[in-house]
């Protein structure tokens, strides 16, 4: 035995959405805490859209999130259209698709250009890379713009859409607009080849911890799934969404204000390598040739080559928007306006962001009016999992020097991509007289 000693206590981690800590105590060798801690207080979203009518939830639910806020309207509008009975076309289908694509590229070159190479670089942000690696910076800055500009020219802005409505847009794109967005996303090629150059020579100074573990993420028969699919597990099973509560069994622990998940194992993970594992076959060719050369093979059971799913989706991402755009323009744009009747209902909507399944459950009376939401984030589900992650990984690092195990814990957390206010939501509250 060691005589090693801890004593981390790290508020706030840094370079994380959100406010999260880590503590760990050891005495001559011997852990006797280990702890991934939420300290911020509950959303109350839930609570929010509770009287709102059908045609504003969406528009609510988006504030949820700054980064994910394109997913939390699609997920929203897809429980509202799923409640509700209201039907959208298959352009809107294919819009929506972009939409996905727009948001998973603005995230996933943030976090890998501005959160997680500052790691790999020796550095504590990406402000010292502006000085020591330029081109690299500039590089991630025109990706990073050119996602923004995607998301405002699908969905009206970059952060809280407001084209996208139950049934369909309220504005379009036009064929010119589309045409140039494609020219934009082929020459993007180059850019993403030389994230990926990058990513690979650093790629040995990624920690090679390993813990097998659930992971689970949409599935669907026709493409890698973003916007659509089911429920599905490298456990095994594939069910609706609908039937989600099964899935995601949500508890609560002492040390956190966010609630955990879990389904059959003691936690799961949802997220870019989830989806890896889950779907790696349906990625487009340039991306299943990226993730071989860089060494990303399924099923991955290292939590940190979570950043390099992100890039092999980032690179999927921009070939699968090129596609959905040829189809778009092959059939040409049409001037829609959605046929809205709602009606009282109970649906769940779902979709894949950056970091994981996003599910939104509403029921509406007859007036249109919610009655009961339910929504839960993909960062919540994958608490459980980092505090699993970290109670096997502290033993086996407890011998290096303590700053070099608090950078290794950030890391894994960092990894994870982590959006921590958004999982800390509703609460039910008993009052006592």
């Amino acid at each position: 035995m060691t005589n090693t000693n801890l004593n981390i206590n790290l508020h706030y981690i840094t370079r994380v959405e959100g406010h999260g800590n880590i503590v760990v105590n050891a005495k001559g060798g011997k852990v006797e805490k280990v702890q991934w801690q939420v300290p911020e207080a509950p959303r109350f979203f839930e609570a929010m859209v509770i009287g709102q009518k059908w045609d504003v939830v969406h528009h609510i639910t988006s504030r949820i999130c700054g980064i994910c806020s394109i997913g939390h309207t699609l997920a929203s509008l897809k429980a509202t259209e799923a409640a509700t009975g209201i039907k959208s076309s298959e352009q809107t289908f294919k819009l929506r698709r972009l939409a996905i694509h727009a948001e998973n590229l603005q995230s996933h070159v943030l976090h890998i250009g501005y959160l997680a190479l500052p790691d790999l670089l020796g550095v504590g942000s990406v402000i010292p890379l502006a000085s020591s690696h330029p081109q690299e910076v500039k590089t991630v800055v025109r990706l990073h713009k050119l996602a923004n500009e995607m998301s405002d020219l699908i969905c009206g802005r970059t952060t809280h859409p407001q084209s996208m409505i139950p049934g369909g847009f309220a504005k379009l794109p036009t064929a010119k607009e589309l045409q140039t967005l494609r020219e934009r996303l082929l020459t993007a090629g180059a850019d993403i080849n030389a994230v990926a150059k990058l990513v690979k020579a650093l790629a040995p100074k990624l920690p090679s911890f390993t813990r097998e573990t659930e992971y689970v993420g949409l599935t669907c028969d026709d493409e890698y799934a973003f916007y659509d699919g089911d429920l599905s597990s490298t456990d095994g099973g594939r069910e609706p969404v609908k039937n989600y509560l099964s899935w995601t069994n949500e508890y609560i622990v002492p040390h956190s204000t966010a609630k955990y998940t879990k389904r059959k194992r003691a936690s799961l993970m949802v997220g870019a390598l989830a989806r890896f594992n889950l779907n790696h076959k349906q990625l487009t060719k340039n991306a299943q040739a990226l993730a071989k050369d860089l060494g990303l093979i399924a099923p991955c059971y290292n939590p940190y080559m979570n950043t390099v799913a992100q890039l092999v989706e980032v690179a999927h991402s921009f070939e699968d928007s090129v596609c959905i755009i040829d189809d778009i323009l092959k059939t040409g744009i049409k001037e829609e306006i959605p046929q809205v009747k709602p009606k009282a209902g109970w649906g769940v909507g779902a979709v894949e962001v950056p970091r994981g399944i996003l599910i939104h459950e509403y029921t509406y009376d007859k007036n249109g009016i919610c009655t009961k939401a339910n929504c839960i984030i993909p960062t919540n589900q994958n608490h459980a999992n980092i505090q699993l992650d970290m109670e096997a990984l502290v033993p086996q690092i407890i011998s290096k020097p303590q700053k070099e195990v608090e950078l290794t814990l950030e890391m894994l957390v960092r990894a994870y991509d982590p959006c921590i206010s958004c999982s800390t939501h509703y609460l039910k509250v008993k009052f006592k007289d």
